[in-house]
């Protein structure tokens, strides 16, 4: 019985040490400095059974057609996934070297996550990261689909191929106006 009480009061007294650290300002919230261990896997958990638990939705039928993953390509740079995330032959931002947690490799997160768990953070955003809320930003369903399905095909896809999914769509130049007929000679007197 006196081990539990012991055991309780440990307990207890390791509780109020953390709110102290915590809430006392002791644990420094800079972005220079690394989390400590148990607070990077706790909140590297954390993440993870939230995302898995939340992310409920399925892929629509058009999920891997071609033209949705090169949609998503498009997407993926105008939206501006590249400057944190990088993309085949294009460089990270030098600003998202200061985020923390670092902006993850998504050639990884396309191994590890589901679809729907894309799917989810990228609707929802990921609180307390640079990760922001498509949603929240205007982004409809079926175009965060596009994006998914891009990131799904990305540890395959070449440098050639993003280049051309999302370069700007050649511009014609418009024809030159035709030139005028030649006047008649004025009548001669």
């Amino acid at each position: 019985m006196r081990f539990l009480a012991l055991i309780g009061f440990l307990g207890i007294v390791a509780g109020i040490a953390a709110l102290v650290f915590f809430f006392g300002g002791y644990y420094s919230i800079a972005a220079t400095e690394k989390d400590p261990k148990i607070v990077e896997w706790a909140l590297t958990a954390v993440r993870n059974m939230s995302i898995s638990h939340h992310a409920t939705e399925a892929p629509p039928a058009a999920f891997n057609d071609p033209a949705s993953v090169q949609a998503g390509a498009r997407a993926f740079a105008t939206r501006g996934c590249v400057e944190c995330h990088g993309a085949p032959g294009a460089n990270w931002a030098k600003f998202s070297e200061g985020l923390r947690p670092d902006p993850p490799d998504l050639k990884d997160a396309a191994n590890d996550l589901e679809p729907r768990e894309i799917f989810w953070v990228v609707k929802n955003g990921i609180n307390m990261t640079g990760m922001p809320s498509f949603a929240h930003a205007g982004v409809d369903d079926k175009e965060i689909w596009t994006i998914v399905a891009f990131v799904k095909k990305l540890p395959v896809v070449s440098e050639a191929d993003f280049k051309n999914w999302t370069a700007p769509p050649a511009v014609v130049p418009p024809a030159p106006p035709p030139a005028p007929a030649p006047a008649a000679p004025a009548p001669q007197q």
